[in-house]
């Protein structure tokens, strides 16, 4: 028998260390999954309930009256009783609130970036959420004719609807823009150098970008039927003008590796847990609905 062979034959398979490799990267992508989705989640959770509060409360030092509950803030107001400093103050301040939460979050992040954790992920999804609630958020209104759709409108004083319909088209390809931008720092907050490589960004985008889109939208939705209206649905698809250009951008956006400081993945149980108690949080506190006048 030829030595030779036999040594040969004893060597492991070449795919041997690719399939293992492939294997540890699954997993880290899959935590990666959990990790994301439980920052879209709360950052969700919170924007919302910086959104919808601060509505409440300044539609209760007006007096008006309506009713809080999972769908969102209704008002049980005639039109005859509305003045223009009512709806600029009611409808505009949430939009102003989330816009200033957005842009402190994005500062935050922008100044731990290069520090590992994932405390700059949530900042970047608190970010993210904030543009589309005021962004995509005015489309959204602009379709059902509701919430920030009042504002253009009355801010002008027009009897028309068009300021708000062409204002919420150009925020609407404005937050396209945005996401295109958002490649790079999205990029950032990632902490794992295996996850970055160019060979496995489809990967990325699929578990840490869209896969926590579509499933938390999914988990959003189902924590408020039956009273899921269609406004809040379009505002999940409307993040989608944001997500999309972000995810094709993350397939060519450079970074190097020396910005990073990559630490073992795990999945944070605390924050999954987290988000998954502050939907069930929402859920019995909205539930049968809070009225205030």
């Amino acid at each position: 028998m030829d030595p030779r062979a036999t040594i040969t034959a004893q060597l492991p398979p070449a795919s041997a260390p690719r399939a293992s490799a492939a294997r540890v990267a699954h997993g880290k992508f899959l935590k990666v999954f959990f990790n994301a989705t439980a920052c879209y989640l709360l950052a969700y959770q919170l924007v919302s309930l910086v959104h919808q509060a601060s509505t409440v409360l300044v539609a209760r030092r007006a007096n008006v009256p309506g009713f809080w509950n999972l769908s969102g803030v209704r008002f049980e107001l005639s039109d005859s009783g509305w003045r223009r400093d009512m709806v600029l103050d009611i409808y505009g301040t949430g939009p102003a609130l989330v816009l200033l939460l957005g842009g402190l979050s994005f500062l935050l992040f922008w100044l731990r970036r290069q520090q590992p954790g994932l405390g700059k992920l949530l900042l970047l999804w608190v970010a993210l959420h904030a543009t589309n609630t005021v962004l995509g958020g005015l489309l959204a209104d602009t379709v059902t004719q509701s919430g920030s759709w009042y504002v253009p409108n009355w801010l002008l004083g027009l009897s028309s609807t068009w300021p708000s319909t062409v204002l919420g088209l150009l925020f609407a390809a404005g937050q396209v823009v945005l996401g295109i931008v958002a490649a790079g720092p999205f990029l950032q907050a990632q902490d794992s150098r295996t996850i970055l490589q160019f060979d496995r960004r489809a990967h990325l985008v699929v578990y840490a970008l869209v896969g926590p889109w579509l499933v938390g939208s999914l988990l959003l939705a189902l924590s408020k039927v039956p009273h899921l209206g269609v406004n809040e649905a379009l505002h999940y698809t409307t993040m989608g003008l944001l997500l999309i250009p972000l995810a094709m951008g993350c397939q060519r956006e450079f970074v190097s590796e020396r910005e990073l400081l990559p630490r073992p993945t795990r999945v944070a149980w605390g924050l999954v847990g987290l988000a998954l108690l502050a939907l069930l949080g929402w859920r019995l506190a909205l539930g049968t609905g809070i009225a205030f006048q």
